[in-house]
């Protein structure tokens, strides 16, 4: 009986010890997993930037639907592109004037109310992103009366369809204001390889299948498609042959609509065509999935490299399905 009596307190100087060890570990180590569980989960790291794209190019056409655009007989050449290309079968504007679209495409918001916005846009936007991101930038303006050019209309170049010549980050710095430049330059940049990382290029009003090819003249809507067509073929299809767009190149470029007709009013500005185009792009791919133009801003900025997602684009789905 001496032995069992001797050993009990053995023993419950043992089990004391090893409380106290536990309670001394938990202060520890176990206040730093508390800790951990009951902190704010910490916001998402923008997604990385895509190895493959280096160049990310956005075209935009004026007031056609999707259904007007695909398989026309009166645009043989960019039909003849789908089989190329990724086509985003579920894409559309986000409000009609297009001044609201060409906004959301670059600021990720519509900013204005209608075409008639002549203001200062001080939001975020992709000019602020790429320079941040020390990325270059430029906007091919066709009929542009002279490079840096930020002032009112000069018919068929209209201020509303190109949105920089709204951002204070451009009117008020004459280096970035110069990147706005004629169409006239993409032809010579393409020829010098010396191609911006991000390019956004507009025709001109009677080249956009928004006016008739001949101005102030009356024309059917084929007429206008015809007319898009034939100026994509001229100024798209030599940079679509340049080095950045073939076998081994890094540019991506998407051809969309800034809105559908206004008898569209589908998820705000209709149903409107886009297409993918580039060497790392997957041939004869469709999406179904919903996107409107902050996705195309996303898509621009993520694969850039930039940290930055303006307006919409935050949360915007990302449009990395079409890459290979």
């Amino acid at each position: 009986m001496m032995i069992f009596a001797d050993c009990k307190p053995a023993r419950a100087a043992w089990v004391a010890a090893t409380v106290a060890m536990l309670m001394l570990w938990s202060g520890c180590g176990g206040s730093s997993s508390s800790s951990t569980t009951g902190s704010t989960t910490p916001p998402t790291d923008p997604p990385p930037a895509s190895s493959q794209v280096g160049h990310v190019f956005i075209v935009i056409g004026e007031n056609e639907g999707y259904d007007d655009i695909l398989n026309s007989t009166s645009m043989p050449y960019l039909n003849g592109l789908v089989p190329t290309g990724g086509l985003a079968t579920n894409y559309y504007a986000n409000a009609h004037d297009s001044l609201l679209d060409y906004f959301e495409v670059t600021v990720g918001n519509t900013i204005a109310m209608d075409d008639s916005y002549d203001g200062t846009v001080m939001d975020d936007n992709v000019v602020r992103a790429l320079t941040a991101a020390g990325k270059t930038w430029k906007c091919y303006s066709q009929s542009l009366p002279s490079a840096g050019y930020i002032d009112g209309d000069s018919y068929p170049y209209v201020k509303r369809h190109d949105p920089f010549a709204y951002l204070a980050d451009v009117k008020n710095d004459a280096a970035q204001a110069a990147n706005i430049v004629p169409l006239t330059q993409l032809a010579t940049d393409t020829a010098n390889g010396t191609l911006p990382d991000y390019a956004f290029i507009v025709p001109d009003q009677t080249h956009n299948a928004h006016d008739c090819p001949t101005a102030n003249s009356s024309c059917s809507n084929d007429d206008k498609l015809g007319a898009l067509d034939s100026w994509l073929s001229a100024n798209i299809s030599p940079l679509l042959a340049s080095s950045t767009f073939q076998s081994g190149g890094d540019g991506v470029m998407i051809i969309t609509f800034d809105e559908a007709m206004t008898t569209d009013t589908t998820n705000g500005g209709g149903h409107v065509f886009t297409l993918f185009l580039g060497p790392v792009v997957k041939a004869g791919y469709q999406s179904t999935t919903l996107y409107q133009h902050q996705s195309a801003l996303r898509f621009a900025l993520q694969q850039l490299g930039a940290q930055d997602f303006p307006g919409d684009s935050a949360t915007a789905p990302d449009m990395t399905e079409f890459l290979q």
